[in-house]
């Protein structure tokens, strides 16, 4: 396929069905586009049986090794018997087809809520299954997919925004001031979490990501998995202040520890990661900005306000990693 500003532009409904059906599932027609932007993903109609999730990877967003590696990961997390939702097998036995120029991967339908947290043990759960999780994720490496680095990628990403002109003049060098500031603080946090083990993980283990269906749980979407630190996969589903913070965090650890030990320096790591995020989903908007589908969905981006808020996010972050990390209660 030829170089283009839009990757979308040639996925229409027509080649969405017609690489559904070379997968060998016969479409009856219907198609219905689910919400995503990294990526494309449709509820497909197959005759005589349930509908099919056809996600359809952005293209040059990962390579092919990545992308087996994803689904080989969550391969071995269901012979685990651990509840997440994996890909179909194709006929090859492999979890991927190509066509049209596009790379996807087709699922079984799977409903359900998002978990609520206020509920009794919910965290407690989410906790158990993440200690599994974490323990398939130690038994090997990724050895194509990246590894969660928050010095490089706040560098990386805030570069970006700043080359490619997204924030307002009046505001740059209030940005430009805090990233030094907000570096130093991060690696003061990692030095004092010290040496800490990085296995394969979720990466983006947020509520959102965590479907309750008939009171059990699925973990679905694997698309961010990364090597990382195990606190990535548990910081993501902290809100509030610092004391319900410190409770949830209890919940979640201690139903982690049931299967897996955790180690309490990654606290210290949890702010360094929520700063990365806030500041890397930032730079994804401008990345993906010639997408027609990102002026559409987030029209406040690169408005002064949206800049003005951030910067006075990034400047409570920078107070949040020179305080004591959240921890759970003590004995």
């Amino acid at each position: 396929m030829e170089t283009m500003a839009h990757p979308y532009q040639y996925l229409t409904p027509d080649l969405v069905l017609d690489a559904v059906e070379a997968c060998g599932y016969p479409v009856n027609g219907r198609l219905f586009p689910l919400n995503s932007y990294e990526n494309r993903v449709y509820q497909v109609g197959i005759e005589d049986r349930q509908p099919l999730i056809a996600k359809f990877y952005r293209p040059g967003r990962w390579s092919q090794a990545q992308l087996e590696e994803e689904h080989g990961f969550v391969a071995e997390l269901e012979a685990a018997e651990i509840p997440a939702v994996g890909a179909l097998p194709m006929t090859d036995g492999s979890y991927l087809a190509n066509y049209g120029g596009f790379t996807l991967a087709l699922y079984p339908q799977r409903g359900g809520q998002a978990p609520d947290i206020t509920m009794p043990d919910t965290l407690f759960r989410i906790g158990q299954w993440l200690g599994r999780i974490h323990q398939v994720g130690a038994r090997s490496d990724f050895q194509h997919r990246p590894t969660i680095d928050p010095v490089r990628i706040i560098e990386q990403g805030h570069r970006y925004v700043l080359q490619a002109g997204f924030i307002p003049h009046d505001l740059r060098e209030a940005y430009q001031s805090l990233i030094p500031d907000l570096l130093d603080a991060i690696r003061a946090c990692q030095d004092r979490a010290g040496t800490v083990t990085l296995q394969r993980l979720h990466g983006d283990c947020h509520l959102g990501n965590i479907l309750n269906r008939e009171e059990r749980l699925l973990f679905v979407d694997f698309d961010d998995a990364r090597q990382g630190p195990a606190i990535q996969d548990i910081w993501l589903m902290l809100s509030g202040d610092s004391e319900e913070q410190r409770g949830q965090l209890g919940e979640l650890i201690d139903g982690y520890e049931q299967f897996n030990e955790f180690n309490p320096a990654e606290c210290h790591l949890i702010e360094p990661l929520r700063t990365m995020r806030l500041i890397n989903q930032a730079a994804w908007l401008a990345w993906r900005w010639d997408d027609p589908t990102f002026p559409m969905h987030f029209p406040w981006f690169g408005q002064d306000r949206f800049w003005a808020d951030h910067i006075l996010m990034l400047r409570e972050q920078l107070a949040n990693l020179q305080q004591p990390p959240v921890r759970p209660p003590g004995p």
